[in-house]
């Protein structure tokens, strides 16, 4: 007999294969240290807010720079570029935060967000709340 019988190590391999694949999701990745570095000497820019509450209508917020509210004004859709070029005319690196509500549906949002691009408006973010 010239065969060679491979059930044994083809066994052997699928034993590592689940030894393997139990153990990989429990080794740690290297953890980074980053560099810090002291506060800023000035204050941050306060961003604009859009509001995008669940009946969908569209809030412009504008905050100081400790985060107190300043102006809060509804908003139709065809004027928010407007609005939002205007404000930003006195600072140009004013960046603009879209804050929807849980229950409005993730198009809404990206309709607003392609509104502002379309009309150039730069550092176009989401704003959203952080985990516990």
């Amino acid at each position: 007999m010239h065969e060679i019988n491979v059930v044994p190590y083809i066994d052997v391999m699928l034993v590592l294969l689940v030894i393997f694949m139990i153990t990989a999701p429990l080794i740690t990745p290297g953890v980074i240290e980053l560099p810090s570095v002291s506060k800023a000497s000035n204050a941050p820019v306060a961003p604009l807010e859009v509001v995008i509450r669940a009946d969908r209508t569209v809030l412009l917020r504008t905050r100081d720079s400790g985060g107190a509210l300043i102006d809060e004004q509804r908003v139709v859709r065809g004027q928010l570029a407007k609005l939002v070029r205007e404000r930003q005319a006195k600072a140009q690196d004013t960046p603009v935060l879209i804050a929807a509500d849980k229950s409005v549906r993730y198009e809404a949002v990206l309709n607003v967000m392609d509104e502002l691009q379309r009309e150039n408006i730069r550092r176009v973010g989401l704003l959203v709340k952080p985990a516990q």
